[in-house]
């Protein structure tokens, strides 16, 4: 395994931002961190890029321990942050090269790897104009390009495409699909997108309240939910009398919505919306991977409150030496 965690933990006074995950991650593998903002993706990472000291537990990077050996463990990784960082008064050729110099990538071959992960992500032609020109989209694809300089094993990619369009995020998994197969290299996605983690990963963790709730690839959790979905918006569903239909697999009341599981869901809807009484809207699908998180969580992804503020907390605490 490239990536091993072992009962990892970080805890802020009262606040227990992750409670213990155990994980195992295989060489080459596109692996998600899925959930909702503040489940405690973006603190894992910190946690695995030793930017954070775990409260307890710890992780294997490589073979390295995370606590015993920081300075081994930077070497083998790769980091993409959530937030822009690259200089944008610098050119992108130069930001590579700063980062070059930083991570000690050997003079003889400096100049040809920065040219070849430039190539990599497409902006080779674009490697003398001042950052600040670029697109959203070629910003990031810079930051991908420095993570990969020094040739590390892991590469952990925070909310990659996070304030990219439709277009741009696509074009984003192109190059990320791209980068696993020629540099031979695992990647760690954190992400709150469920078509990004179904269309990259080639398994998934879900987490939500600092636990792993589910992992397993995509197509595997979805079938573990099991028959069709309805999902029927109403004031007063007749829920006793749908429960009672031979063909209901699970139903469940959530944030105003009732989600029926049940088999041939086209065959059957008609009788599931006589028997409901007055209903405002309704959906029917195959599961997804939303309809997976209400399976493990309960409820919706919170698409607000982020876990930012854990991340800005926790970089506060070290910097105060707690």
């Amino acid at each position: 395994m490239v990536i091993e965690t072992k009962n990892l933990k970080k805890k802020y006074d009262d606040l227990v931002a992750v409670r213990g995950i155990n994980l195992k991650v295989k060489q080459g593998e596109i692996f998600g961190l899925l959930g909702p903002n503040g489940a405690g993706k973006t603190t894992t990472l910190m946690m695995l890029a030793t930017l954070l000291e775990p409260t307890s537990g710890t992780a294997l990077i490589n073979g390295y321990d995370i606590r015993k050996q920081p300075d081994k463990v930077r070497r083998q990784i790769g980091m993409v942050f959530q937030d822009p960082s690259s200089d944008d008064i610098l050119t992108g050729y130069e930001n590579l090269r700063l980062h070059a110099l930083m991570y000690d990538v050997e003079k003889s071959i400096r100049k040809k790897r920065i040219n070849e992960v430039l190539r990599m992500v497409d902006i080779y032609d674009r490697k003398d104009e001042l950052v600040r020109h670029y697109s959203g989209g070629m910003r990031r694809r810079l930051e991908i390009a420095r993570g990969l300089l020094h040739h590390p094993k892991v590469l952990f990619l925070d909310e990659p495409t996070l304030g990219l369009d439709p277009s741009g995020r696509k074009q984003a998994w192109g190059y990320i699909e791209k980068l696993v197969q020629t540099e031979k290299i695992t990647v760690i996605i954190t992400t709150h997108y469920m078509e990004e983690a179904d269309k990259l990963c080639d398994r998934i963790a879900i987490i939500d309240f600092g636990k792993v709730v589910a992992i397993d690839t995509p197509e595997n959790l979805k079938k573990q939910i099991g028959g069709d979905i309805i999902k029927i918006k109403s004031d007063n569903v007749n829920v006793q009398g749908i429960k009672k239909l031979k063909f209901v697999m699970k139903l469940k009341q959530i944030d105003g919505f009732t989600q029926i599981t049940l088999k041939n869901a086209n065959e059957h809807l008609q009788e599931v919306l006589a028997i409901a009484g007055k209903v405002d809207s309704v959906e029917v699908h195959s599961p997804t991977l939303d309809d997976v998180f209400l399976h493990y969580a309960g409820r919706e992804y919170r698409e607000e409150g982020g876990e930012g503020g854990w991340a800005d907390r926790a970089m506060t605490y070290q910097s105060r030496g707690r």
